[in-house]
């Protein structure tokens, strides 16, 4: 167990689920990529991950990691403690016998910050369960004992077989580590994303040989994926052409290799493989391992990531609160403003944005307080291949608040703010480029932009502006 702080800041008051998922996979289940963050008002807010392997004495095993969301989380003081009841329930299946083992843990979970909703730090569980070789459904239920409310997650885990000759791998397992503590350890990563301030990341995985005339090659590599990281354009712009990486998203097709590994395992068992990477810049990447069994097959397992801003999925820093003032600011104000590179400087400048259009203070830190939650909210709610906010339906959510109704067909998702659902005014429309597959995983819903949204665009924006906003939400 173990408490890690995020340093993060989340201002929730109400937030509406549109489509987060809790755990995420492509058409290719030997792809991992952890979850998405999933928040739904009142509700615990949970994450895990699981894996399948032998320990040294070939005894069957499965870990798993738990991290609960403090903020999503019911306080109650007594004898001056603070603190949140948590029931953890653990349960693992068989998907193809009869082995069932399920455990409960119980947790007064203390926190000194103040309001509930207020922090993204987490309290991490690790348990590892006693199993046999086979391949489990993992599931994990928090339960907020407070409020009487739970959540659940899903994953799997394989537990290769000892005295079976074929070759395995195990699912790759993703840690992390930040360099403010140079004696800490690496913890799990559960989500999709990773912080871009952690200074070293770890993949993790088993390989099992039992073979004791053929020795074992295994090559993994380390590749980055060309993804659109612009924020959403205008609502009365032309639509994205078919050609362009905003529409495509991201290109998992034609991946940069940035590094390559083969190891050679000539005695036989099972050994676990572990693979460090130093200070990854901003951007999407997949960690893979393969090598071929006694047929001459191909065994391959990856691990799919993003590195996004340091507090993500909130905005703390000068810079991370500069970038989404992109939809109320002009495009070319905006750009000067993102020249500043003193953070001191740059926060100056973001408060003197602020006050010279909302003018009263008060008023003014409220109108600043509601964006960024909104900002937030998009984060947890949108992100993909990039931050929630920069994606069309993230801007939208940021401008007009949460609809007030959601439809979806197909490829096809209508947002609502009115009662009227004809009114083009209040009717937003978005269109999926392509349904999810091997290669294209993530939601990508683009705005069908149209001209006439010039007059309602720029509306909100001076509801914005003006602090209009806090009492004429759309």
């Amino acid at each position: 167990m173990a408490l890690k702080t995020k340093h993060t800041l989340l201002l929730i008051a109400a937030l509406f689920v549109a489509f987060s998922t809790g755990c995420v996979r492509s058409a290719n289940p030997d792809i991992e990529r952890g979850s998405l963050f999933h928040f739904q008002d009142g509700y615990p807010e949970l994450r895990m991950s699981s894996i399948g392997l032998l320990s040294e004495t070939d005894e069957a095993l499965i870990s798993i990691t738990s991290d609960i969301v403090l903020g999503s989380l019911i306080y109650t003081t007594h004898n001056d403690v603070r603190a949140a009841k948590v029931a953890l329930e653990i349960r693992v299946r068989e998907v193809d016998g009869d082995f069932n083992k399920s455990v409960r843990r119980d947790f007064d979970i203390e926190s000194a910050f103040e309001g509930s909703y207020l922090s993204q730090d987490v309290f991490t569980h690790d348990e590892t369960l006693e199993a046999r070789p086979g391949i489990f459904e993992v599931e994990v239920t928090v339960l907020d004992r407070t409020s009487g409310k739970a959540s659940t997650r899903k994953a799997e885990a394989t537990i290769p077989n000892p005295e079976n000759p074929e070759i395995s791998l195990t699912t790759i397992r993703l840690l992390g580590k930040s360099g403010d503590d140079p004696e800490s350890d690496f913890y799990p990563i559960t989500t999709y994303t990773a912080s871009s301030g952690l200074d070293s990341l770890n993949f993790v995985f088993q390989v099992t040989n039992n073979d004791v005339d053929s020795p074992l090659e295994i090559n993994s590599r380390l590749l980055k994926f060309n993804a659109d990281t612009t924020a959403a354009r205008p609502m009365n712009f032309n639509n994205y052409s078919p050609s362009t990486l905003p529409y495509i998203g991201v290109d998992m097709r034609r991946p940069e290799e940035l590094d390559a590994i083969t190891r050679r395992l000539d005695q036989p068992g099972s050994v676990l493989i572990e693979t460090k990477y130093e200070n990854l810049g901003r951007g999407n990447y997949r960690f893979e391992a393969e090598t071929i069994d006694e047929n001459g097959d191909r065994i391959y397992k990856a691990r799919d990531f993003a590195i996004m801003s340091e507090n993500y999925p909130a905005v703390v820093t000068p810079k991370e609160l500069a970038e989404p003032l992109i939809y109320i600011m002009d495009r070319r104000d905006h750009e000067r403003m993102m020249e500043i590179q003193d953070p001191d400087s740059l926060k100056e400048a973001i408060d003197r944005f602020w006050l010279s259009n909302v003018g009263n203070m008060n008023q003014a830190k409220s109108v600043i307080e509601l964006y960024y939650e909104r900002v937030e909210q998009a984060n947890k709610q949108f992100t993909n291949f990039k931050e929630g906010w920069k994606t069309d339906p993230g801007m939208v959510y940021i401008l007009f608040g949460p609809p007030w109704y959601v439809d979806r067909y197909l490829n096809t998702m209508k947002w609502s703010y009115s009662y009227d659902r004809t009114d083009p005014r209040y009717n937003y429309t978005f269109e999926r480029p392509n349904m999810r597959n091997e290669f294209f995983p993530f939601d990508n819903y683009l705005l069908q932009r149209n001209q006439g949204y010039f007059n309602i665009q720029y509306r909100q924006i001076q509801l914005w502006l003006s602090g209009g906003i806090l009492t004429t939400r759309i």
